[in-house]
């Protein structure tokens, strides 16, 4: 009986979710900002969309039902995120740094490559630390061949909450900017120190556009 409350606690959290992220994001005057820059890659849905934890929301609604592919982790906000993902039309593979990290990556990379299909990957999660990025995302993207592209996003009114990530809500009707950052291509033959410098350079252009974008409405969410 407990497993069956629990299935059902998360099956309507997941349903008041997707209505709840519908609702806010479809009342929103939403601008796009660097997208010609990495259209073609993107329009070939081989690429790996790359994110901070606190501002999944808006990606979710603009990409669903394109079929993509997301690594969520074991935890309870995770089981929250995949609930909401899958009615979504996303792919859930269950994974993070802490648990089930290596399952989850030959997965990830099997299901891209055979499928064609875009991946997406939350690097500060399930609990940080906030904005670095895990050393994952680089090893998908030398697997895979696809290139990485950084996304973020903001709004005019939000309400910021006081959790590790930072996490960020917009209200309703309020105006919002997607953005787009430099993709990041990881050569198939790069060497640990190669790698480690890709990292860093993700991890960077992440925290520049997130700030960029929190800018046009003068936050500063740190």
């Amino acid at each position: 009986m407990t497993e069956q409350l629990e299935e059902l606690k998360y099956s309507l959290i997941g349903l008041a979710g997707k209505g709840l992220i519908n609702l806010i994001f479809g009342s929103m005057r939403i601008q796009v900002v660097g997208f010609e820059a990495v259209q073609q890659l993107v329009e070939s849905k081989k690429i790996i969309f790359v994110f901070w934890h606190s501002r999944l929301l808006m990606i979710s609604y603009l990409y669903q039902g394109w079929g993509g592919a997301i690594m969520v982790s074991h935890s309870k906000d995770g089981e929250i995120i995949a609930r909401i993902s899958s009615l979504q039309g996303y792919r859930i593979v269950r994974g993070s740094t802490s648990r089930g990290g290596a399952r989850a990556m030959v997965n990830m990379i099997r299901i891209l490559k055979e499928e064609g299909c875009p991946g997406g990957i939350i690097p500060d999660g399930p609990r940080g630390p906030r904005y670095k990025v895990q050393p994952g995302v680089i090893a998908l993207g030398r697997k895979t061949g696809y290139p990485i592209i950084p996304i973020s996003y903001s709004a005019q009114r939000i309400k910021a909450f006081d959790s590790w990530d930072r996490f960020i809500l917009p209200y309703p009707f309020t105006k919002g900017t997607f953005i787009y950052g430099n993709p990041i291509f990881v050569p198939k033959d790069s060497m640990p120190k190669e790698v480690k410098e890709l990292r860093v350079q993700l991890e960077k252009e992440l925290n520049r556009i997130t700030k960029q974008v929190d800018s046009y409405y003068g936050h500063v969410i740190l």
